[in-house]
């Protein structure tokens, strides 16, 4: 018998499901957790498929009793935060749009998350004016939780690097010149109690990187699959906005090309205009990077992309040789998201490599800390 439906042999019970009742025993207190896992994970016929008895929940109604603003009530009632964002996470791929984003009561109690932003982008042309108020709030949360994050890894990425040849008045513990503090404290040693007495720190002094204003072009494909990636090269433009010696712009492509730097500082309104095109035109968006770019040698070209290319392969190739050819550094991303786990054609992404992109794929921190090395050097 379990005692405690929290404790470990509670949580080994719900992850194997009821089939695993008879070894583990059983806990009145289930009942709930059953129901409200099972609604999401038992459709489509998967208790079937995994052997479990159609009746053993028959006498409670099953997990499609529930509707589905009960059952995200349930599903805070019963776990921790950490559990809610996962089976939230799982909901917008399994329940899809019409049972999370359709209905205002469902938009009020979901908890805010990338994933789901990206569904209400994606389907926010079906909203009416209420349901639309509320899912811009919603993406305004995703924005704002994002913003807060990378903030801080953009102002570590381009805090500037230590200069050993200039020393600095600004004490601080990361630039703390251990060397040159020990030789000048070195007559302040205490043989008896084996310690070294500073009476005066030395410190080095910070770089001004960016003396020089470089460009960093965001081109962002606008396909329904890299809808996430799309939030989030919004907050990274909105992020880069500002850094002393950037000139960040955002373009959004598909068969045409959408140059929207003009509104980079408000995230969410540009995502909200956002209109999903069909098919997608790498090379174009890459050759108006081409046309946008004064100094070459100072631009990183950042196409974000699950590299199916709509158009001419061929046409891709030269596009990205003329601008690794020009000075500029090229680099394709088949995802910018939390995750960084894309999903792209391996093969063209492959020939963009030999063309001299860099290709691979990042989380926006990590793209900051790219821009600000590749600025570096």
């Amino acid at each position: 018998m379990i005692d405690d439906p929290r404790g470990p042999l509670g949580r080994w019970r719900l992850v194997l499901g009821e089939a695993a009742e008879g070894a583990l025993g059983a806990h009145d207190g289930l009942a709930r957790y059953d129901d409200a896992l099972a609604f999401l994970y038992e459709r489509e016929g998967d208790v079937e498929g995994r052997g479990i008895r159609a009746g053993a929940r028959a006498g409670r109604g099953g997990p499609r009793a529930l509707a589905v603003p009960a059952w995200l009530d349930e599903v805070h009632a019963l776990f921790p935060k950490e559990a809610i964002e996962r089976i939230e996470q799982d909901a917008v791929e399994r329940l899809g749009a019409e049972a999370l984003v359709a209905r205002p009561e469902v938009l009020e109690r979901v908890t805010p998350s990338p994933a789901l932003a990206a569904l209400v982008l994606s389907t926010k042309h079906l909203l009416d004016a209420d349901r639309l108020a509320l899912a811009r709030r919603l993406v305004a949360r995703v924005v704002r939780e994002l913003t807060e994050r990378l903030r801080a890894d953009v102002r570590r990425s381009f805090g500037g690097a230590r200069d050993r040849r200039r020393r600095s008045p600004l004490r601080s513990a990361r630039n703390l010149d251990l060397a040159r503090t020990v030789r000048a404290n070195l007559r302040h040693w205490d043989p008896a109690r084996q310690k070294l007495l500073v009476t005066r720190a030395h410190f080095f002094a910070h770089t001004r990187r960016h003396s020089e204003r470089w460009q960093v072009v965001l081109l962002v494909d606008q396909s329904r699959s890299m809808l996430d990636s799309a939030l989030h090269a919004a907050v990274t433009a909105a992020c880069l906005h500002g850094v002393p010696g950037l000139d960040p712009h955002l373009v959004l492509f598909d068969r045409d090309v959408a140059d929207v730097t003009r509104d980079v500082t408000d995230p969410v309104e540009l995502l909200m205009r956002v209109q999903l095109g069909g098919g997608t035109d790498i090379a174009r968006a890459l050759r108006y990077a081409g046309q946008i770019l004064r100094h070459p040698r100072r631009a990183i070209v950042v196409v974000v992309t699950d590299f199916f290319e709509g158009g001419d392969p061929a046409a891709l190739y030269r596009a990205i040789e003329r601008l690794v050819e020009s000075g500029a550094t090229v680099l394709g991303l088949g995802a910018l998201d939390a995750r960084a786990e894309p999903v792209f054609d391996r093969e063209i992404a492959r020939e963009c490599a030999r063309r001299g992109a860099t290709v691979g794929a990042m989380t926006p921190g990590e793209l900051a800390a790219f821009v600000a090395e590749a600025i570096a050097r």
